[in-house]
């Protein structure tokens, strides 16, 4: 299991079939809003583990493509921090739209987020908010409970994570300090 340093929010090892690959926090200014950690083909966590952790951009970029060929990639979104229905739907439809070609989709995946989280009110702490990415596109369940898939947006949510303004620097790190050599 890994442990988000800043959150003290723990991650299994493993969901279902797939090894965790890193966690880390999304700050808003001083607020720890969540821990993400994301889940992936152990092919995919294989096909990196010679790439050195000194090269991290090389690392990140080699990351990225393996995703691009696995049959899927989760990741979970641990609160640690309350954050209205609303705003969380938002914030995340937010980081996904400039990567997105389908704002159509987006929309889909913000009122998914919305309809997800505002049966129970808020994202509490201990809210569990999963995004399973596939080639359908991206697949939202909250604490258990599947919501419904937005179209496509596969790389697009990958990419809030992954890239290079990705919304947490401390989860690109850890990715690349848990599956790099």
């Amino acid at each position: 299991a890994l442990v988000d340093p800043a959150t003290k929010i723990k991650f299994d090892d493993n969901l279902g079939s797939l090894p965790l690959f890193g966690v880390g926090v999304r700050k808003k200014g001083p607020i720890k809003v969540y821990s993400v950690g994301m889940y992936s083909d152990a092919e995919a966590k294989s096909s990196i583990s010679s790439v050195s952790k000194s090269n991290k951009a090389g690392a990140l970029s080699a990351l990225r493509d393996s995703l691009k060929s696995t049959n899927q990639t989760t990741f979970l979104l641990k609160m640690n921090f309350k954050v209205g229905a609303e705003k969380m739907a938002a914030a995340i439809a937010d980081s996904v739209s400039p990567r997105a070609s389908n704002n159509a989709a987006v929309e889909t995946l913000k009122k998914l987020i919305l309809d997800g989280v505002a049966s129970k009110g808020a994202a509490t702490p201990g809210t569990i908010l999963q995004f399973d990415c596939s080639d359908e596109g991206v697949k939202v369940s909250v604490d258990g409970s599947e919501i419904g898939t937005a179209p496509g947006l596969r790389q697009a949510f990958c990419d809030v994570f992954l890239d290079d303004k990705g919304v947490s620097p401390a989860f690109r790190n850890s990715c690349v300090d848990n599956c790099c050599s």
